[in-house]
């Protein structure tokens, strides 16, 4: 109930009365009155007036399940939500979860992730109070060759996201990473179980670096954090909401052509890459030439020098900046 009194708090722009709460569900005073004092145990600073009611003043910034589910405004996605103080990985907690069963939408996150992975078996270490470590579990009831591209969904949505919620604009590195000022600060990792021709569930994960001050000297020149580029403290559940928010609302226009063809002319607006020269690290050999952009399957168009263009599947090949890791 005390999260349920949180939503319809953040939801009024008035103050509700402790009958009002009573009444809608169907408690006594005493249950009110115990749960909005766990509330201001937690952080959150509550108004309470004589005759008028509760009033929420302020938010503590916390990530907590009660703080992410009183914030959710989406119809299916995280609406199913695990918070985990701490985890081995969030991608393996959903793994198993729809094994059991659980259903489309369902999110797990966690503050603290020991035993994450990134593309290619790289640990993603992700200490306690700076990032967001989320993963979201999709039951898509599409063929598997159409799955390809929801990564790249996932990426616009966590750079139309944190462009919201920090007021500055995060380029995508394609296929997925989110960049800010040249340098990463989220990571995105898609699992998929499926038959030939039946996707039995996918797992989108995402490890966001929202207030981490610190990197390992052997990605400190590529990796970055929201704090140490803006100075800006955000709130992580709110982050976590707006993805989720922007999210579905890409998927749903995803579903109808099952391709980006909805989604390209956003994407590229975004695409760091863009026009800009990149080096192909194809494992037939190496090339160089002018992105253009991304195809309706999230293919990366590729311009050579002999004015010819190939499309680079990111299964297949690394694309790297001639400059740096973005650029």
């Amino acid at each position: 109930m005390k999260e349920k009194i949180l939503t319809m708090l953040r939801n009024s722009d008035k103050s509700i009365s402790g009958q009002e709460l009573c009444n809608y569900f169907g408690v006594s005073r005493t249950a009110v009155w115990k749960a909005i004092n766990q509330l201001k145990e937690d952080g959150y600073e509550i108004e309470a007036v004589q005759n008028r009611g509760y009033r929420l003043i302020s938010c503590p910034e916390v990530m907590s399940r009660v703080e992410i589910a009183s914030r959710l405004r989406t119809k299916w996605a995280g609406r199913t939500l695990y918070y985990y103080d701490e985890t081995g990985s969030t991608n393996t907690d959903v793994k198993r979860l729809a094994e059991e069963g659980a259903p489309h939408g369902t999110l797990v996150v966690a503050d603290l992730q020991t035993a994450g992975r990134g593309r290619k078996g790289r640990n993603w270490e992700s200490p306690a109070g700076t990032t967001i470590s989320m993963s979201l579990l999709l039951r898509p009831e599409f063929a598997p060759d159409c799955a390809s591209g929801l990564t790249l969904v996932m990426a616009l949505a966590v750079a139309k996201a944190l462009a919201e919620v920090c007021e500055t604009e995060f380029k995508i590195k394609w296929p997925n990473d989110i960049v800010l000022n040249g340098k990463k600060v989220c990571g995105i990792l898609t699992e998929m179980s499926a038959e030939l021709d039946y996707i039995h569930y996918v797992v989108i994960g995402t490890g966001i670096n929202v207030n981490l001050m610190q990197f390992p000297d052997d990605i400190k020149d590529m990796a970055t954090s929201v704090l140490k580029e803006t100075g800006q403290i955000v709130s992580r559940s709110r982050i976590v909401e707006r993805v989720l928010y922007y999210f579905e609302a890409y998927y749903e226009t995803y579903l109808k052509t099952l391709d980006l063809s909805g989604l390209c002319e956003e994407y590229n607006a975004i695409l760091v890459n863009r026009d800009a020269p990149v080096r192909v690290l194809d494992p037939k050999g190496h090339y160089e030439g002018i992105a253009r952009g991304i195809t309706d399957n999230g293919e990366l168009i590729v311009e050579k020098a002999d004015g010819s263009t190939v499309t680079v599947y990111a299964g297949e090949v690394s694309v790297r900046g001639l400059y740096g890791y973005a650029e």
